[in-house]
């Protein structure tokens, strides 16, 4: 068996996060990922004002992460168009290159990192890997994203009677696309789900649903859903327009919106998606879970294991008001009926949508906004 005082588990914006602000203090630590090279997850690739603070705080500029700035979000329901500029520009980015970015950051700043190391199971506070090994922690930072630990997962229930799915494609960059998407980052809204679109760093587009099984299994399948929904929805069929059948359509299923962690345990420190889960439209997953790296960091580094529960119970409640306040928006906008009386008041008046944005973002403490220190 090997041993670390802490494990972090997980390369994403999580487990990276925790990992600069460990390796920053010189703590030991070890940080396992299950790819060798950085795939595009397909959760995120939208940042928030508040997120780039955070990143800002990590020693990551904007610029590092491409040219996407994102100024407006638009709110498409039938024949229904809102707009209304944000009240600070956010940004587009992939996975792959926000991923790429906080992860070398991480070992540029000392921390210990181990690529294609596969965790199978969980035990109290030891990992069982996929070659059988065992490698234990005194302190573990369970950073696993949407994909649960057997062993440690969130509970069934969290899922709910109509679970949701998420499904991706990418849109490959197109003048077509640049001048129908802009600089904005668009809801589609249709019957038991919704559907996100952002241009990124090489000016293609992110396209994201999150989509009831009920609907799927109407509809068929993850190809089929898609045709429908183009047929059904014009200007989502304009965007989709520029699908190309060769391309992937990646999926997660059971997608427990609205889950928090609300207890911990001793040397146990859950993160992002482990943390809480933000329904998709706010566009907040990447702020939890990159607030959550360092906040538990800095809980291991001034409270050792006995600081995750504590650590815990205070970011449940950081991230109770923007989980259900975008749980409110997300039962509200998969009902075309209420979509259709509520998107024209939007329409009049557009402060409300920048309210809401406000509201969803996860309150930062100090620590989110620090200036980056020098590295050792």
């Amino acid at each position: 068996m090997r041993r670390t005082p802490a494990l972090i588990i997980g390369g994403g914006p999580a487990g990276a996060s925790a990992a600069i602000v460990l390796a920053r203090a010189r703590a030991p630590h070890l940080l396992v990922e299950r790819s060798r090279e950085t795939g595009d997850a397909i959760c995120g690739g939208f940042l928030s004002w508040r997120t780039l603070e955070s990143l800002q705080a990590l020693g990551v500029a904007p610029a590092a992460l491409g040219p996407a700035r994102i100024t407006t979000v638009r709110l498409i329901a039938g024949d229904t168009v809102v707009e209304t500029p944000l009240r600070r520009a956010a940004h587009g980015v992939s996975r792959r290159l926000l991923d790429t970015v906080l992860l070398q950051r991480a070992i540029d700043a000392g921390a210990a990192v181990e690529r294609g190391v596969t965790v199978r199971a969980l035990e109290g506070l030891t990992a069982r890997l996929d070659d059988g090994t065992d490698l234990a922690g005194d302190a573990l930072f369970l950073a696993s994203g949407k994909h649960d630990v057997r062993g440690n997962a969130r509970p069934a229930e969290a899922r709910g009677r109509d679970p949701v799915l998420g499904l991706r494609i990418r849109l490959a960059p197109t003048s077509g696309l640049d001048r129908r998407i802009g600089d904005a980052i668009e809801l589609h809204l249709f019957d038991r789900g919704y559907v996100g679109i952002v241009r990124q760093e090489d000016g293609s587009a992110n396209v994201c649903l999150a989509v009831h099984r009920s609907a799927m299994l109407e509809a068929g399948s993850p190809a089929a859903l898609l045709d429908q929904l183009a047929r059904d929805h014009p200007r989502l069929g304009e965007r989709l327009a520029y699908r190309s059948d060769s391309l992937p359509i990646d999926a997660i299923a059971n997608v427990p919106y609205g889950w928090r962690a609300t207890r911990g345990v001793t040397g146990l420190f859950r993160l992002g998606d482990q943390a809480g889960v933000i329904p998709s439209l706010a566009g907040e997953g990447m702020g939890i879970a990159i607030s959550s790296g360092i906040r538990a960091g800095h809980a291991y580094l001034t409270g050792g294991p006995e600081g995750a529960p504590r650590f815990q119970t205070r970011f449940a409640s950081a991230i109770a008001r923007p989980i259900r306040l975008a749980g409110a928006v997300r039962n509200a906008a998969e009902w075309p009926a209420l979509t259709a009386a509520l998107l024209p008041m939007l329409g009049r008046f557009p402060g409300i949508i920048d309210t809401i944005a406000a509201f969803t973002r996860i309150g930062h403490s100090r620590l989110d906004r620090a200036p980056a220190p020098q590295d050792h």
